[in-house]
């Protein structure tokens, strides 16, 4: 079957890997000039099954309110883009009570676990390499109440298969030296040792051109305009670089998703939440963190990856708007620095590498994946803050449902429907 993925970035990648795999002729429509040139490019670098929970969890409304104009803040509310996101926002807040925040998880935790196995075996199989680690995962708390809100979570993926330790200051600080600064300040860290980390940009890259040996056909700086329908098909794509046909297409646009959608009839419930990443070489830096780091109390991530250090944080509900405010860049190494602050002879400005990105989150924080209800059209969107971490699970499972073959996991859980 002759298949058309919307989307380059990680997620819209590893579906063609797994579809030609299948044996299908895929082709992949982007409008950047590379895969994993907009949303996948210098995320957290986090792969990691253990943060499997939405962000809308029971209290964001406080956070939101609290913050709200506060541009240093890690979860920052524009007033002027309330207009945009009032449906979504209402349902985002719907969702952030302890049942559904509670069954969210799980559905998440289930799909990264899975998730992590296949990109394993991709590893196994192919011997792509992306500056990846296996060392797990810490995630560091200063007060104890924090710390229990966290292990309430990591109980809940117990039974999904996340593993986890509790340490206090002292077993943490010998599991990463990088902390030894700051453990008076710590009321202790959960260990992930499953979790891993690695380049989506570097991996996406590769992968990209794993899937061309394999005959996917890459059309790179074509931007796909609208959706044509005619009754319950799709017939084609309008792009600037002239129409693509296909049997099937998938949609995998990230939060391009839902604008293309829309005229079709289809309201997917995603909302674009922009993050900020720096990437700083650290090679001369003898105090690096070896393991990647979750700071619960300022929201930021350190990750290393190979020879590079990629800070990430923020969460910034401001519509489409892809400008890099530096303020909101800066902010992330104070909050890294509040942690390791051996880092700042180290942290030369003019070596940092700041980006920012557009998360497409779904109102409930779990991705959509499945049939749209049109009969040609199936949907890989918004898994949020956890894309990378889903990828190869994402792409598997749809390439199977689409093929015929039983999936891993029931897709109900994870179907437009459910909204």
């Amino acid at each position: 079957m002759r298949i058309a993925v919307i989307g380059a970035g990680v997620i819209g990648t590893t579906t063609a890997w797994y579809l030609a795999r299948h044996g299908h002729e895929v082709t992949v429509v982007d409008r950047a000039a590379e895969p994993a040139e907009e949303t996948s490019h210098a995320n957290g670098a986090l792969l990691h099954a253990s943060h499997a929970e939405p962000w809308n969890a029971p209290g964001v409304l406080w956070d939101l309110l609290r913050w709200i104009g506060r541009e240093d803040s890690p979860l920052l509310l524009r007033p002027g883009s309330l207009p945009s996101m009032a449906g979504w926002g209402l349902r985002f807040l719907r969702y952030s009570g302890q049942r559904h925040f509670d069954r969210s998880t799980r559905v998440n935790a289930q799909l990264a676990v899975h998730s992590l196995r296949l990109l394993r075996e991709l590893r196994r199989e192919t011997g792509i390499r992306y500056d990846d680690a296996q060392q797990g995962i810490i995630k560091i708390f200063r007060d104890q109440a924090s710390l229990d809100k966290a292990l309430h979570a990591s109980h809940l993926m117990d039974a999904m298969g996340v593993r986890h330790s509790v340490l206090d200051a002292r077993g943490t600080v010998a599991l990463e030296p990088a902390l030894a600064d700051v453990a008076h300040e710590l009321s202790g860290s959960i260990h992930y040792p499953d979790d891993e980390s690695g380049d989506a940009h570097l991996f996406t890259l590769k992968l990209a051109d794993l899937a061309r040996a394999r005959g996917v056909d890459f059309q790179m700086k074509t931007s796909v305009q609208r959706l044509v329908r005619e009754g319950h098909r799709i017939t084609g794509l309008e792009t600037d670089a002239g129409p693509v046909t296909a049997d099937a297409y998938v949609l995998a646009a990230g939060s391009l998703a839902a604008p293309l959608a829309r005229p079709l009839g289809l309201k997917l419930p995603i909302y674009p939440v922009k993050g900020y990443s720096i990437t700083l070489p650290c090679g001369s830096w003898a105090g690096a963190p070896v393991i990647p780091l979750i700071d619960d109390a300022n929201k930021v991530v350190f990750t290393p990856l190979g020879e590079r250090l990629r800070m990430a944080g923020t969460a910034e509900f401001t519509g489409f708007d892809l400008s890099l405010n530096r303020v909101r860049a800066e902010s992330v190494l104070r909050q890294v620095l509040k942690t390791l602050p051996s880092l700042e002879p180290h942290a030369e400005r003019s070596q940092l590498t700041p980006w920012c990105g557009l998360r497409p989150m779904s109102a409930d924080g779990v991705p959509i994946l499945g049939d749209s209800g049109i009969t040609n059209l199936y949907l890989n969107c918004g898994p949020g803050h956890l894309g990378w971490t889903f990828a190869c699970g994402l792409g598997s499972l749809l390439a199977d449902h689409i093929s015929g073959a039983a999936t891993a996991l029931p897709l109900a859980p994870l179907a437009a429907g459910r909204f």
